[in-house]
């Protein structure tokens, strides 16, 4: 794949999906930055490797996130990959967290998608990373996060809408089980993931990438408003 000179910014970069992406992006030629919250060593360590460039910003702080793309921009393509998880029995969840869910999980790629789009060039790309999980939630404890996800493709569709006559697609990636910190392969919940899955193993973060970036390519202008599933069947 060829994006040299191409400019991209990931939102949230330093770590497992984010991390193969600036990678990939880079080593395609591309120049890349991308943000990362707390994990300022792991984001220092990708940027040397990479040559991408790292910018400290929380995706819960609107205005400040908003501030990175702009001043990012203008981009060719924007990828938004920040998310956090929050799981538990909802009538005892603290509320202030769940907020913050939704705060990064859904606020923040709408005002980023919107944010990328007024700059971006004729034919630009927005892809969010969101998750199976959109689609099918087998297990109990997880409907924040899944509401969450379910969201990204609404706003997907309606926001096709809005940039498709500027030739800017925005598509939606959902992996499932993924092998990263966050959902690691040998974890204790792994078993119980593979028993749903007709591929019985986490994918990796590589294979998210590379389907991202052919959705950035030249091939993919005509695919957008689109949800894109690479979990191994857990949603079959």
């Amino acid at each position: 794949m060829d994006f040299v000179d191409k400019r991209v910014l990931v939102v949230g970069g330093s770590r497992g999906i984010g991390a193969a992406i600036v990678a990939l992006f880079a080593d395609s030629g591309a120049r890349v930055s991308f943000t990362y919250s707390g994990s300022r060593e792991a984001a220092q360590n990708l940027a040397a490797k990479t040559g991408a460039t790292a910018v400290q910003t929380d995706a819960a702080d609107r205005d400040a996130m908003m501030a990175t793309v702009r001043e990012a921009g203008p981009l060719d393509i924007m990828i938004f990959n920040a998310g956090v998880l929050v799981a538990g029995d909802p009538l005892t969840l603290d509320p202030d967290a769940v907020d913050h869910l939704i705060d990064v999980n859904v606020r923040a790629p709408y005002h980023a998608s919107v944010e990328a789009a007024r700059a971006m060039k004729e034919g630009g790309r927005i892809i969010v990373i969101g998750s199976v999980n959109g689609d099918r939630m087998p297990f109990p404890g997880l409907a924040a996060y899944a509401l969450s996800k379910s969201a990204l493709q609404g706003m997907a569709r309606g926001l096709a809408r809005d940039f498709g006559p500027r030739g800017i697609t925005i598509n939606i990636v959902q992996p499932g089980p993924t092998d990263t910190d966050m959902n690691p392969a040998d974890g204790e919940l792994a078993e119980q993931m593979h028993s749903v899955m007709a591929i019985k193993r986490h994918g990796t973060a590589q294979d998210v990438a590379h389907l991202t970036a052919y959705l950035a390519g030249p091939h993919a202008s005509g695919i957008t408003g689109a949800m894109h599933t690479i979990d191994g069947g857990f949603g079959a």
